[in-house]
């Protein structure tokens, strides 16, 4: 089953590779990188799904996977568990065969429960009377030359 939420997308083709993030919700495909963003929308059925996919530039760089900045890719592929694979094609470029791996990304939330200290700072603890003189040299400066 292919879950609702953020994945990291790895991508290729013949002329070249790619990273990006993707959301997936509701049938709904939103991503980007660098360079381009995607959007879109996706059917599962089961371990296997379905997808077309708008890809467009929105910034001066990298060459497109695909060669035209602009493309809309049709799609299909499985999942299963945290990662789905996927392949197909673009309508303006039939030729360039397309590969995608998905990783699901799930975000790191701390417990609810946790606990943290909370450190407060006390000034008068702090050393007194330091300034550029005081401090200590650093162990590779050599000492200064005393003057003659």
């Amino acid at each position: 089953m292919l879950r609702d939420g953020k994945y990291a997308a790895w991508f290729r083709t013949p002329r070249g590779q790619g990273t990006g993030v993707v959301d997936l919700i509701a049938g709904r495909i939103a991503g980007r990188d660098s360079f381009f963003t995607y959007g879109g929308s996706y059917q599962v059925d089961q371990q296997r799904f379905t997808a077309i996919l708008t890809v467009k530039r929105h910034a001066e760089g990298n060459q497109s996977v695909f060669g035209p900045d602009e493309v809309e890719v049709t799609l299909s592929g499985d999942c299963g568990g945290a990662v789905a694979t996927c392949s197909g094609t673009a309508r303006e470029a039939p030729d360039v065969k397309f590969e995608a791996t998905l990783i699901y990304s799930q975000d790191d939330a701390p417990a609810a429960d946790a606990k943290c200290a909370i450190v407060r700072l006390n000034a008068d603890k702090l050393p007194k009377g330091l300034d550029s003189r005081s401090r200590p040299r650093h162990p590779f400066t050599p000492p200064k030359a005393p003057a003659s």
